[in-house]
């Protein structure tokens, strides 16, 4: 049986994820892999749950990887994740240490472990140019042309779409070049969290994130000159933030529409896990509510690892 060099930490959002997995890494000198698809993003610190503070543990800074490598509004794709990722793994493997991929981020996820093969499309500048004199709404119609949509993720923007529309193209013209990643064997611990439970959670934290400066942040990386739309293609936060800073929604309709949108995502974040388990992923699930030395020890029993 080939050997689990990976341990995999999943959940939905407000799940306490960050905190477990930096405890879980201080107990078997490990090292934080991200798999959070905003969190590669410098100065996107409160909106995405960084929770930096949280890598600190017993007096001990825990290491983490693919945390703030980018600046806002660059492309960052699951191509460049594979890649990354990757690097990171050897290098942690290399000095003995045991990697821990922690996110809520399914896709990034599941491309590790199974080893996605996927196109390396390069950017069509004139094809972009063309793409970007069109509306969102035209722009849905011509990726609908290409196929068919199961969510509405590529069109939540105008920059998404036009990525989708390079992409479909790119590979209706030609063989795409591809680079193939091995799968990685892992260990999945997932922690469980009551809906309801959940659901108050999420809100409680969107009132502390917003107390602690999540509308400052935004309006920052905006006065720094990244584009509104730039920031409303992460979505979540940073769309509905930006909406309110640049005089589209009330405050309170910020609040109420992000709160409805977060909610939504931790429920699309279980039905993706869930689906990962149909899929062949065994997930040894963790009540999220259990004192953290109870699930630390769950976690050494079913890693077959101890402290």
């Amino acid at each position: 049986m080939e050997k689990k060099s990976l341990i995999t930490v999943l959940g939905p959002t407000a799940s306490g994820k960050t905190a477990f997995a930096a405890q879980l890494a201080y107990t078997l000198d490990g090292e934080i892999v991200s798999a959070d698809s905003r969190q590669i993003y410098r100065r996107m610190d409160i909106g995405t749950g960084k929770d930096l503070s949280e890598y600190n543990v017993e007096g001990s800074s825990i290491p983490y990887h693919l945390i703030d490598i980018r600046e806002p509004g660059e492309k960052y794709t699951l191509f460049d994740y594979q890649h990354d990722f990757h690097k990171t793994y050897r290098d942690i493997l290399g000095r003995d240490k045991t990697p821990i991929l922690c996110g809520g981020t399914g896709l990034y996820i599941e491309s590790v472990l199974k080893g996605y093969n996927l196109p390396d499309v390069p950017p069509n500048p004139g094809l972009r140019l063309a793409l970007d004199q069109k509306s969102l709404e035209e722009l849905t119609d011509i990726l609908q042309s290409y196929r068919p949509l199961h969510n509405t993720t590529d069109t939540d923007s105008k920059k998404r779409a036009i990525r989708a529309i390079e992409i479909e193209e790119h590979k209706s013209r030609q063989k795409s070049s591809a680079t193939t990643f091995p799968a990685v064997n892992s260990i999945l611990l997932g922690l469980d969290i009551d809906r309801e439970l959940r659901r108050q959670k999420i809100t409680a934290r969107l009132h502390a994130r917003l107390q602690e400066g999540m509308i400052e942040e935004v309006r920052s990386i905006l006065d720094s000159g990244v584009s509104p739309e730039d920031l409303i293609y992460y979505g979540l936060e940073y769309k509905f933030v930006t909406l309110h800073v640049t005089g589209k929604l009330s405050y309170e309709e910020m609040f109420r529409q992000l709160e409805i949108a977060i909610h939504q995502f931790a429920k699309r974040q279980m039905t993706w896990f869930r689906g990962m388990e149909r899929r062949g992923f065994f997930i040894h699930w963790i009540d999220a509510t259990l004192p953290m030395e109870q699930k630390l020890h769950l976690a050494h029993f079913f890693t077959g690892k101890k402290s």
